[in-house]
């Protein structure tokens, strides 16, 4: 898998991009990360990329040229996909990210900055991705994150593939409480199935642990959930 971030800030992504297992994942090549600074393909002297928006407004626009420049600049690959970070475009979530992770070779990550960018670089984005319902300064964050989400899905980058499977959104449902040593902490005690030894009743109680959980904390998923399973 191939990134190729078009932003104003290339520094922003050094330190996150070499850590952990997505540090792991580029350093052995699994996947790959172009940082284009399109500021570099302005093309005034003062090598500007933002201008008043027509009509009158507050801020400042991101201009169509140096984006349109550096992507043309890219390298195409077979399957490719353009994306603009936006609070307009569609929510994050684990479905994307499958989705990016199977069908796609290349990703094109445009990074906004400002108040947005001129409607007319539309016209190059086949998608757009938001992080949520609420305004950043910059299109690197949510950038990084989908880097990140979909570099996890990638083979190679979790050495326990299984573990992918069993977290939170991948079955429609939020996790289930985990325990680790010691059994009991602070007069906090590892729930008695754990320590059982009986397969099925843990399943059992992660199981119920998920739906509870889910219908607590995160209703919409819950109502999703429980339409395609039928539960009461």
């Amino acid at each position: 898998m191939r990134f190729d971030v078009l932003t104003l800030f290339p520094d922003f992504f050094t330190s996150p991009l070499g850590c952990g297992l997505l540090g792991k994942a580029l350093a052995q090549g699994i996947a790959e990360v172009n940082l284009v600074n399109f500021r570099d393909f302005a093309e005034d002297k003062h090598r500007r990329v933002d201008d008043e928006p027509y009509g009158g407004g507050v801020g400042m626009l991101l201009k169509p040229e140096p984006i349109f420049a550096a992507l043309e600049s890219l390298s195409q690959m077979p399957r490719r996909e353009i994306i603009l970070m936006s609070p307009q475009g569609q929510p994050l979530d684990q479905c994307l990210v499958r989705e990016l992770a199977s069908n796609y070779e290349q990703l094109v990550l445009i990074c906004g900055h400002y108040e947005g960018v001129d409607e007319r670089v539309g016209y190059l984005v086949t998608r757009e991705v938001s992080l949520g319902d609420f305004v950043l300064t910059c299109g690197e964050i949510p950038a990084l994150a989908l880097i990140n989400a979909v570099t996890r899905l990638l083979p190679g980058t979790v050495g326990k593939v299984a573990s992918l499977k069993a977290e939170s959104f991948e079955a429609g449902l939020l996790d289930y409480p985990q325990y680790t040593r010691p059994a009991v902490f602070r007069d906090l005690a590892v729930p008695d199935v754990l320590l059982s030894g009986n397969h099925q009743a843990i399943e059992r109680w992660r199981r119920e642990e998920q739906i509870k959980r889910t219908r607590a904390r995160r209703p919409d998923l819950w109502e999703k959930w429980n339409a395609t399973h039928n539960q009461s």
